[in-house]
């Protein structure tokens, strides 16, 4: 991973491949923003007519290479536009600042250090610069030049391997902490997305568990997996009857960490369908090649929990991951047959390809039983939710409208997109079914709706519960922006950390 320093070194005298500073619109023109002092000195006062004169605007993400003066030890300085310039005494968005990094640390791969000289007002803005840069500085190059006999030609650029913070107090308690926070959230980050990523020959429901137990013991925490025997044995109908197809059984993980100090406890449940083919209701052509992202819940759930234990904060977080590979087979469930839930409850599967309700049903039921606090779910549920929302945000359910703001508003602070969705009682009815206790699709319209309300019915009554449906936000198919890659994005991660967070100071409103 892109290692992170507070460096002592000021602009002048930093010796590294680059030096980013930020450009911003101003009343007048491109103003540089905070922190690019120095550096404009080596330009005689001109580096913001140097980037107007080369057609630099200030634009969000707006980038402008510019060789750098004598006066400076760095080759060239990187403008990164920020936006419109605060009013005076206005401090700059933490996650404009956090865009703008990850674009300047995206645009230097290949680079071995560059300097970041980007406006730090309080610890806030360097968590903000830190996390941006270390997650702009990402690629996954596992599969990427490993021919025989090609000396590395084939080989992918390297992310840019240093970042070093100039303006940040490297003995300052706070700075120091914000910067190691920055780390550890990005790092677990990066570790979501590299299981998205990760072709699903290889990430089958086996080789997911194995991953979390291996980190569970490094890190110290406990964690139990249910093979395919034991699901049987326990009643797990809806992880069993979607892993039913596959070569490749199904596992439920649980992964607990717990501190001396704790008074509260979080349970957060993902999805895991290392590949959803849709099964029996086969997806149509054009929709199965992404399905390996059908695991990004299970990936930000997992994520979550080891960067919670790795801040030591005080609270207990257990993730469970509900995992099973959707596949069609003389082995798989039918349309029409019936599944008996972990909970009792009978479901008629109308379609194979609305899975997801089915593992996280039992997953849910079983993280009732230990009446944690709250329960956090994470999916990628449900086509509707994108159609609804969009590709970049996830939507927001809940069975307490005071927890669903609360969610909302922790998203939106890490730089999260999400919206607040209802779960209306007249679509519980579109469930029901003549042959079973529910069925598992309901009202075409609202689908994303109808998948909560199916949700809920595996709740234990009285338990405070939110379900964040992120189809869209995921995994990202077009051009990196910001600090968001190409691929599996790592959706969810630092709404789930800040929630713990927040829970573990009692500021969860």
């Amino acid at each position: 991973m892109t290692a992170l320093t507070l460096s002592t070194a000021g602009p002048a005298s930093l010796r590294a491949d680059a030096l980013v500073v930020g450009a911003a619109k101003g009343a007048k023109g491109v103003v540089l923003a905070p922190g690019a002092e120095a550096v404009d000195e080596a330009f005689d006062g001109r580096l913001a007519a140097v980037l107007e004169a080369l057609g630099a605007t200030g634009g969000d993400g707006e980038l402008t290479k510019v060789p750098a003066p004598a006066g400076l030890k760095v080759p060239v300085v990187l403008a990164v536009g920020l936006g419109s310039a605060p009013e005076e005494d206005g401090s700059w968005d933490e996650d404009v600042l956090r865009r703008a990094a990850g674009t300047a640390a995206r645009a230097l791969t290949g680079s071995k250090k560059a300097g970041f000289a980007l406006p730090l007002e309080d610890a806030s803005a360097v968590t903000a610069v830190a996390e941006g840069a270390l997650l702009g500085a990402y690629a996954f190059t596992a599969y990427q030049g490993g021919a025989k006999g090609a000396k590395d030609k084939g080989a992918a650029k390297q992310p840019l391997a240093e970042v070093a913070l100039l303006g940040a107090k490297p003995r300052d308690k706070a700075h120091k902490a914000a910067a190691e926070r920055a780390k550890v959230v990005a790092r677990e980050v990066n570790i979501a997305r590299d299981l998205v990523n990760t072709p699903p020959n290889d990430l089958t429901p086996e080789a997911f568990a194995a991953v979390a137990s291996a980190t569970a013991k490094e890190i110290g925490v406990k964690v139990q997996v249910l093979d395919e025997k034991a699901l049987v044995k326990g009643g797990y109908g809806g992880i069993l009857g979607v892993g039913a197809g596959s070569v490749n059984p199904p596992r439920l993980v649980k992964i607990a960490y717990t501190h001396p100090k704790a008074e509260k406890h979080l349970a957060f449940v993902g999805k895991g369908i290392t590949y959803d083919s849709g099964g029996i209701s086969l997806k149509p052509a054009g929709h199965n090649e992404t399905m390996k992202c059908d695991m990004a819940g299970a990936a930000a759930v997992f994520a979550s929990v080891v960067a919670v234990a790795r801040m030591g904060l005080p609270v207990n977080v257990t993730g469970w991951l509900a995992l099973a590979e959707n596949m069609p087979s003389g082995n798989a469930t039918r349309p029409g047959d019936v599944l008996r839930m972990y909970n009792g409850k009978t479901v008629e599967v109308l379609n194979t390809d609305a899975e997801g309700r089915l593992v996280l049903g039992d997953a849910l039921t079983r993280a009732s039983e230990e009446e944690p606090d709250a329960i956090v779910d994470v999916a990628t549920l449900t086509g509707a939710m994108v159609m609804a929302l969009g590709n970049r945000t996830f939507g927001v359910m809940a069975n307490d409208d005071a927890f669903r703001t609360s969610i909302h508003e922790i998203a939106e602070e890490v730089g999260e997109a999400s919206w607040p969705m209802p779960l209306p009682a007249d679509l519980r009815k579109g469930l029901d079914s003549p042959t079973a206790d529910l069925a598992n699709m309901g009202e075409r319209m609202g689908g994303g709706l109808v998948a909560g309300v199916f949700l809920q019915e595996f709740v234990t009554e009285g338990i405070t519960w939110a379900h964040l449906d992120i189809a869209g936000p995921a995994f990202h198919e077009g051009a990196p922006y910001g600090y968001t890659p190409k691929g599996g994005t790592g959706s969810a991660v630092r709404t789930l950390v800040r929630l713990a967070e927040r829970t573990a100071t009692g500021d969860l409103g």
